[in-house]
């Protein structure tokens, strides 16, 4: 494993030596690190089995004397300023924006909260044991994902591939933060403009909510637009184009779907019929790959502390949006509809199939990011500890988000007069038509709006660092003439990604995101995974691992 630690790239730290009764000796070194001191030492079971802890925290105290005078440990690549820096980087990228618009429609799919039972397992023998293998490679080796597998030069098409899973999904991920960002600016008004149907936007077919009124009479009942005939008069095929009287059985679209589709994303009717970029939304990406460039700018430097805002700040929103959403009529109905448990559904293959891969999904892993920003941390930090409470918080995010996102579809039911199964979507659909519409009904709706859409930009802004950030760390491993240029490179980046990107501003850009959706962000990740559990666990080989833990 000649040069795995560093070797190449200016490592500046305490290393040593091991010899045949599990001793350790230290010294200094300053440029690359002897090969033999990381292959040939971890050779030798007696380091695994014999090392004493005590001299291992010798060690961690004689390697730890850069951090106490605030000096990068790695002088060329640099360090994480703190360890709240990275913890909070790594979490962000972690919880993004499937926890909160996948994962309760996942639950609600496959059996409420049996789901949880095959999320918890895959979570505990799947995720949990890969995400500290790849946190580990990257602090282990101090390099990204494209040159931290000199022991393994066979599959370090691994590592590339990573690193274009990341660029390809950062290319439509800022599109999803367009919305976001399109969303939150149409926030600023006095009445959100998906409340009715009186819009240029709008079609005919267009189902608007009144307020509902009291019927009089006991024989009669209440049409879904507010109005009241009698149960013993025989409508059948009645539609009224002024009316949102549906008993065909055809589902008329709400205005926010409306808004969604012919407002916001103008779409077109298929990808055959692509369209010109819209300006707005043009204008919305350019934003959104703005904000990415000047908190990049610094690198890790400039990242790691905008995420105390943007990972601490979601939790925030999603506290008051729980305890506003708990006190809606009906909500009780869809916190149960998460909650209770179908277990014939874990009979189910595809429940376990959604359960893999939402964990793949949920904790990013298999992304080049986990080992992108472990790569900046000091050698001995306890990155199983780390590893530890981002696995826990994204467990907990997810069920929390559900609890949040169902207590709003358990009201919106009940305003409908329907059942939960009908409202429950995922992905964009929930995001943007479900509870854009939720808020209409709500005291002070733009402000509820505004604070849905903000949360939104700020855990898509975690997960969009942290790949833009593979990508160049990437470029600058493979290409370290690169480092004086950093800035230089992630503007190049931010406008190479944003021209790609503009396709999917057109009205046909929705069907090709996704196909980029489905294609990159699915099997891929789980292939990835497989590969990279190979190359570790067999071509590295176990008791390699098993050191590595030890001397972290």
């Amino acid at each position: 494993m000649p040069g795995l630690r560093g070797g190449g790239y200016g490592y500046s730290g305490d290393t040593g030596s091991v010899d045949s009764n599990g001793s350790v000796s230290l010294s200094h070194v300053s440029g690359n690190p002897d090969p033999t001191f990381y292959g040939g030492a971890f050779d030798n079971e007696a380091y695994v089995t014999s090392a004493s802890q005590a001299t291992l925290n010798t060690i961690a105290t004689t390697d730890s004397r850069a951090q106490l005078y605030g000096v990068d440990e790695n002088e060329e690549r640099g360090n994480w300023t703190g360890r709240f820096d990275f913890l909070l980087s790594l979490l962000g990228y972690a919880v993004g924006l499937g926890n909160v618009w996948r994962f309760p429609y996942l639950c609600y799919r496959n059996g409420g909260g049996a789901f949880l039972i095959p999320f918890a397992i895959m979570m505990i023998i799947v995720g949990m044991p890969l995400f500290f293998m790849e946190a580990s490679l990257g602090q282990f080796t101090s390099c990204g994902p494209m040159t931290c597998w000199e022991f393994a030069p066979l599959l370090k098409g691994v590592g590339v591939s990573m690193v274009v899973v990341s660029a390809m999904t950062s290319m439509y991920y800022n599109m999803v933060l367009a919305w976001a960002f399109y969303y939150m600016f149409a926030s600023f008004t006095s009445e959100l403009p998906w409340t009715d149907c009186n819009n240029k936007w709008n079609t005919k077919y267009c189902a608007q909510k009144v307020p509902l009124r009291a019927c009089d009479g006991k024989e009669e009942v209440r049409n879904e637009d507010g109005s009241c005939y009698n149960a013993d008069e025989n409508l059948i095929g009645v539609w009224n184009d002024t009316l949102f009287t549906e008993t065909t059985g055809i589902k008329r679209p709400s205005a926010a779907e409306e808004y969604w589709n012919n407002e916001a994303l103008h779409l077109s009717d298929g990808i055959d019929n692509f369209g010109q970029p819209g300006a707005y939304m043009v204008l919305c990406l350019m934003l959104a790959w703005i904000v990415v460039f000047f908190c990049l700018i610094k690198g890790i430097k400039s990242t790691g502390k905008v995420v105390y805002f943007t990972a601490i700040f979601p939790y925030v929103v999603l506290v008051i949006l729980f305890f506003r959403g708990v006190t809606l009529e009906n909500s009780g109905e869809g916190i149960k509809f998460f909650i209770v448990p179908k277990f014939e559904k874990l009979l189910d293959a595809r429940v376990w199939k959604d359960a893999a891969v939402q964990v793949f999904f949920s904790m990013s892993i298999a992304g080049g990011g986990l080992v992108t920003l472990s790569s900046y941390n000091r050698f001995h930090n306890n990155i199983l500890k780390d590893s530890i409470i981002v696995v826990l918080g994204d467990f907990f995010t997810c069920i929390f988000a559900g609890f949040v996102i169902f207590s709003y579809l358990g009201f919106m039911a009940g305003r409908q007069g329907t059942t939960v199964d009908k409202v429950a979507q995922d992905g964009a659909g929930l995001a943007f038509v479900v509870y854009p519409e939720a808020v209409t009904s709500l005291p002070a709706p733009p402000f509820w709006s505004f604070l849905f859409f903000f949360m939104l930009i700020t855990l898509g802004l975690d997960s969009q660092f942290a790949m833009v950030e593979t990508v160049l760390t990437g470029c600058m491993d493979q290409f370290p003439y690169l480092r004086p240029k950093k800035t230089f490179v992630i503007l190049i980046i931010c406008i190479c990604f944003f021209l790609i990107g503009l396709p999917l501003t057109c009205p046909g850009g929705m069907y090709f995101l996704q196909l980029m959706d489905n294609f990159v962000g699915g099997w891929t990740l789980l292939i990835i995974g497989f590969a990279e559990n190979i190359a570790i666990a067999y071509c590295y080989g176990n008791k390699h691992v098993i050191a590595i833990r030890w001397f972290l």
